[in-house]
């Protein structure tokens, strides 16, 4: 890695993205270090231009201007020759350098806070309302949610099941991988709103919409002639419970 390099297209991007002149963020710089030396307009070309770089602490101090996280790779790399690693950053540190972050915790299978809701599979059958589910492969057996979301929003855990969205039907609302939280209790059909469906026999998750008097299954994707519509009537469409989250390693 070209250190410096590294470290000019980051004070770049982040001061850029920021909203931010040389000058403004040199003066912001100044008042987070305390001192008015060495943060002109100047200083922070000759940053971005490869001429000298600036100190790890001079960097941190940028990241919490900018809301920018500063990359592990130049940390790493500006740490002083055999030292030790640096300590872990405190909730508070985390707090101060990136407001409304928080950190990711392992959340254990008593722990009261998170509650565990089961990725599976569904296996349906044409024309029957009825579902039994099997374990999913991957990852684990349950996502975990947050306790307090399921009391703000009056769900019954034993009620929710963990779906794999398959397929690229529903892009750019969901994508191929995501795993949504379907709600079991909710099947009354209401225009607009994601639900898992068994249609004709087969798990699918599609947007329900209203017209000419009947219910159709709908794609979000723009390929409307590859994701057409398809009419939801009778013992061939049948409301499996309602989406209520997602959770996406999409960005």
């Amino acid at each position: 890695m070209d250190l410096h390099a590294t470290i000019a297209t980051w004070v770049k991007e982040a001061r850029t993205e920021a909203g931010l002149s040389g000058a403004a963020l040199g003066a912001r710089l100044a008042l987070e270090l305390g001192t008015e030396r060495g943060h002109t307009k100047a200083n922070i070309s000759h940053w971005e231009t490869r001429k000298h770089s600036p100190s790890l602490q001079q960097l941190m101090a940028i990241a919490k201007i900018t809301r920018r996280s500063l990359p592990e790779a130049i940390i790493a790399a500006m740490q002083p020759a055999g030292s030790a690693p640096a300590a872990p950053l405190s909730d508070d540190e985390i707090a101060r350098l990136l407001p409304g972050a928080t950190r990711v915790h392992g959340v254990s299978s008593d722990d009261p806070t998170f509650t565990h809701i089961p990725k599976v599979k569904l296996r349906l059958s044409a024309g029957i309302s009825g579902f039994e589910v099997e374990p999913e492969r991957f990852d684990g057996s349950t996502t975990a949610v947050r306790t307090d979301w399921l009391k703000k929003n009056g769900y019954a855990s034993e009620k929710l099941i963990a779906l794999t969205v398959r397929g690229e039907s529903m892009e750019t609302t969901l994508y191929d991988g995501d795993l949504v939280i379907v709600n079991t209790m909710d099947t009354k059909p209401v225009d607009g709103v994601v639900y898992a469906f068994n249609y004709e026999g087969e798990p699918v998750i599609k947007r329900l919409s209203r017209d000419a008097g009947q219910w159709w299954l709908t794609s979000d994707n723009p390929d409307q002639r590859k994701y057409h519509r398809k009419l939801c009537q009778g013992a061939a469409c049948i409301v499996v419970g309602r989406v209520v989250r997602r959770e996406s390693e999409r960005l």
